[in-house]
């Protein structure tokens, strides 16, 4: 933990208050988390969010699809988060929106600010799930002018469905992982036309019914292994310059563009703790119990995968649940646990630290994103030349889709060696 706020100046005129967990960010996984702590008698369950209204990124996702995996059931983007919402509620947690944690006081204590005024809460335990959002084009090192008509997947959802405004008449959507086909559903929504689909990859990086499904209602052209190199147009934008990999170049004349996908974990407050990130997920570093390197300091959904779907966001709160009760009974907390690293061209692995005589990992399984089409992976760990594990995974495996290497090589760990590593060969 990075030194506390001076209580000097932090706090005069804040209220201060104590909670027994304090959940961070009412998505998914913060409220699907809420309700079981409180439906498991947890007194005082509170979350927060920096949002007018809770439900996260699903409130703003007005088609069908969610559910299907936590609630056996299909349902919209706000039915989905409505749900979650309601059933936090009924547990007796405590919800509360426009409130945002703007720093630490001290180990499980944060200041916030919202309609209330300044507050200073301390929790036994605190549970960030503050998510993760699309990086924006300027982040991308997109060159051109900067004229409006400039998206992410979620500013177009929040321009269409809560201010209901007008975004344009012919688009270009830049990806084609599954958020970028919700993309196509927003802007057929909004009555724009998709000009193109575009991404620098041979293929695109959803499920495949679900592309065939798409481009059978809404036709338009999929652009693979092409480039966007600049954008253009001064008040408005006109068009997108693109480039393919036999190097022609083109310009597809448009009034708007949606950059989608390419995520990353909404980690400041985890970063102002000095919470150790992983250099793979870019989010707090984790184990098999949903700890962080601070103890009593939990980290849920996805901060720690950028990205899965809501369904598996909820998941992750779910099986939260029972680390955060033990830790209320015993405190008990990892002292030293071995990190889990991955080789090119994996991204990725989560959980990514393990204590060899501890717990495994929530459905006895680790998760871990690629940053290439692979064909019948070898999946291969080792710890100091050691190995450990050595299995053939599923026959496709694409970027932003997860891969899952199973728990049974944990017992084979050295609790005193060094990192693990996991390759694919």
């Amino acid at each position: 933990m990075t030194a506390p706020t001076d209580p000097a100046t932090a706090a005069p005129g804040r209220r201060r208050r104590a909670v027994d967990v304090l959940i961070v960010g009412a998505g998914p996984a913060g409220l699907a988390l809420a309700a079981r702590l409180a439906a498991a008698g947890v007194d005082r369950v509170e979350v927060l969010d920096r949002e007018r209204h809770a439900g996260g990124v699903p409130r703003h996702c007005h088609h069908t699809g969610f559910g299907l995996r936590d609630l056996r059931r299909m349902m919209s983007g706000p039915d989905y988060a409505r749900h979650h919402i309601a059933t936090a509620l009924r547990a007796g947690a405590e919800l509360r929106t426009g409130v945002i944690a703007t720093g630490w006081a001290d180990p499980r204590t944060l200041d916030t600010t919202g309609p209330g005024g300044l507050e200073r809460i301390t929790a036994r335990a605190v549970v960030l799930a503050t998510g993760a959002r699309e990086r924006p084009r300027a982040a991308r090192l997109v060159p051109g002018d900067r004229p409006e008509g400039v998206f992410t997947t979620g500013q177009l959802q929040q321009a269409v469905h809560v201010h209901h405004q007008t975004v344009g008449r012919r688009a270009v959507v830049v990806g084609a992982e599954h958020i970028s086909y919700s993309a196509v559903l927003t802007l057929r929504h909004a009555g724009a036309d998709v000009a193109a689909m575009v991404t620098d990859l041979p293929r695109h990086r959803t499920v495949s019914a679900f592309d065939l499904g798409t481009r059978l209602r809404h036709p338009f052209p999929l652009l693979t292994d092409t480039t966007v190199t600049g954008l253009t147009g001064r008040g408005r934008l006109n068009g997108v310059r693109v480039r393919h990999r036999d190097g022609r170049t083109a310009t597809i004349p448009c009034d708007t563009v949606v950059f989608t996908g390419d995520w990353i974990p909404d980690h400041e407050l985890a970063r102002s703790a000095g919470i150790a990130l992983d250099h793979g997920t870019r989010g707090p570093a984790i184990d098999t119990e949903f700890r962080t390197g601070e103890p009593g300091v939990f980290a849920v959904g996805n901060l720690l995968h950028p990205v899965e779907t809501a369904e598996v966001a909820a998941l992750d709160g779910r099986l939260a649940a029972g680390p955060v009760l033990r830790h209320l009974t015993d405190g008990r907390w990892p002292a030293d646990p071995l990190p889990v690293r991955v080789g090119a061209p994996l991204r990725w692995i989560a959980p990514n630290r393990i204590d060899p005589g501890g717990p495994r990992p929530p459905l006895d399984r680790f998760t871990l994103r690629t940053a290439a089409f692979l064909t019948r992976p070898v999946l291969t760990v080792r710890q100091d030349g050691r190995t450990l594990y050595r299995r053939r995974g599923p026959r496709t495996v694409a970027p932003t889709r997860p891969l899952h290497l199973g728990a049974d090589w944990i017992g084979a760990v050295d609790p005193r060696g060094g990192p693990v590593l996991v390759t694919v060969d």
